[in-house]
């Protein structure tokens, strides 16, 4: 009998029970402390069940407008976007070790970021080097960082010159963006000031910066560039620029690290002719959309891209639900879009449909006050 029950076990499918996926991440929020923040905040959020736990601030820092986590994942960087650091005209750059139960952040080093009102902060590939674009102070600069996580002294630095037709806003150099190009070989930036993506030369040995040949790709004169993001294939950049709300269209030569511009379309829609700035860009993780804020129209504007001519066509127009939309960020699973509404103290969630790249509010909103970068790290 023994033997017939062992027998008719065996032929019964057994399934084990698996453990559950789990998609949950931290996601922190730089903000302007001037308008009532305290500082960098932080919020739990599981996309199994689309829900959002508020841990309040992660650490109190002055103005911490854009924020970089390290590749680890254990380390995470602001901006202290300020005109006066230790009685220097200058900002600084400030390390935070990450607690991945609590969203806490606890302080490492901190160090001039080398020009005043620092606005942009990413890693170059090698996760050894952070790369800071210093608005007022028109210079971009490079950091050694620790494998403790600790920021070190500039190891590498360029003073931009120069400026462009609009006398209020372009009266001198005014770095708003800078990142290294996929193969690390290379650091674009761009200069809201000149009109110009100014390409250098990158070190990763020394984080060292070298004016490349040619140096720069032009815009048109007043567009004032302010971001710029590459498609999937590394062939195309688009440039969002802040003075004209337009996208300019840049093929780029990885061999030589050349940017030759193409066409330039516009954020806004027919119509309109209140008054504008654009601010951040992003290409969907799918490459085949790509998103852009205007701040005034208070909206996202959504374009297409053609894989093989990286040529961009109207989607729509999508209300932010707020007032300033200043930054976005789209979820690492690529399904949702959170806009930060600056001047409306919120956070709005919307869901990205991957197939027309056309948004629709989840109905979630999340309350910081003036929020302006967001930045996601995943915990499992």
């Amino acid at each position: 009998m023994l033997l017939f029950l062992l027998l008719l076990l065996a032929l019964v499918p057994v399934t084990f029970a698996k453990e559950p996926a789990k998609h949950r991440y931290l996601v922190f929020v730089g903000t302007y402390t001037d308008k009532g923040s305290k500082g960098i905040y932080a919020f739990d959020f599981d996309t199994a069940s689309n829900q959002f736990t508020a841990l309040g601030v992660a650490a109190e820092t002055k103005n911490p407008s854009f924020l970089e986590i390290d590749p680890s994942g254990r380390f995470l960087y602001a901006v202290n976007e300020v005109q006066k650091y230790k009685d220097a005209n200058t900002g600084a750059v400030t390390a935070f070790a990450i607690d991945r139960k609590t969203g806490k952040l606890a302080e490492l080093s901190e160090v001039s970021s080398r020009g005043a009102d620092p606005c942009y902060i990413s890693f170059d590939k090698t996760g050894k080097y952070a790369l800071v674009a210093n608005y007022t102070g028109g210079n971009i600069a490079v950091f050694p960082v620790g494998s403790d996580g600790r920021v070190g002294e500039a190891s590498g630095f360029v003073q931009h010159a120069g400026s462009s037709v609009n006398k209020e806003r372009q009266e001198g150099p005014h770095a708003h963006w800078i990142e290294t190009t996929a193969d690390n070989r290379f650091a674009i930036s761009a200069d809201l000031g000149l009109d110009e993506l100014l390409v250098d030369r990158f070190d990763a040995t020394k984080g060292t910066l070298t004016a490349n040949d040619p140096p720069y790709g032009k815009l048109d004169p007043g567009a004032g560039p302010r971001h710029l993001a590459f498609d999937k294939s590394g062939h195309y950049a688009y440039v969002v620029n802040e003075l004209q709300s337009t996208i300019t269209t840049f093929s780029y030569d990885a061999n030589r690290g050349v940017l030759q511009k193409l066409s330039s379309v516009s954020t806004l829609p027919k119509g309109f002719s209140g008054s504008n700035d654009t601010a951040e860009i992003k290409v969907h993780p799918n490459g085949k959309f790509l998103f852009a804020s205007n701040r005034g129209h208070d909206s996202i504007v959504v374009f297409s891209i053609d894989s093989h001519s990286g040529a961009l066509t109207l989607v729509d127009h999508f209300s932010t639900q707020g007032k300033t939309p200043r930054n976005f960020e789209i979820d690492p699973t690529g399904t949702f879009l959170f806009v930060a509404n600056e001047d409306t103290n919120n956070i709005v969630v919307f869901r990205i449909d991957p197939n027309s790249g056309k948004l629709t509010a989840t109905g979630q909103t999340l309350k910081v006050p003036a929020p302006v970068c967001i930045k996601f790290l995943a915990l499992d």
